[in-house]
């Protein structure tokens, strides 16, 4: 089976991305949960964590995904040049 030329990540590095994004945003709620302030302050600053982080998230899907299509886009358009390039080889 083709790779297409797909990209893999290593597990190490699967496993480091993920580990820090969860001491990251266990940090995060640590220091809110302490932080002296009243309970409406952490609880804001707890919704705005949330919906940074789905921002964040939602941000790179969607620049993976314009990457994604950019590439196949031009995948698409070299098979034609490929394509018409042999046609014109042979009625030569």
């Amino acid at each position: 089976m083709e790779d297409y030329g797909i990209q893999r990540d290593s597990a190490a590095w699967l496993f480091f991305v993920k580990i820090t994004f969860i001491i990251a945003l266990a940090a995060m709620g640590l220091g809110i949960a302490f932080m002296p302030c009243d309970l409406w302050i952490k609880g804001y600053l707890g919704m705005g964590t949330l919906f940074i982080v789905g921002a964040s998230i939602t941000l790179s899907k969607t620049l993976r995904d314009e990457h994604e299509a950019k590439k196949i886009i031009n995948r698409i358009t070299n098979v034609k040049t490929e394509k018409i390039l042999k046609e014109y080889n042979t009625e030569i």
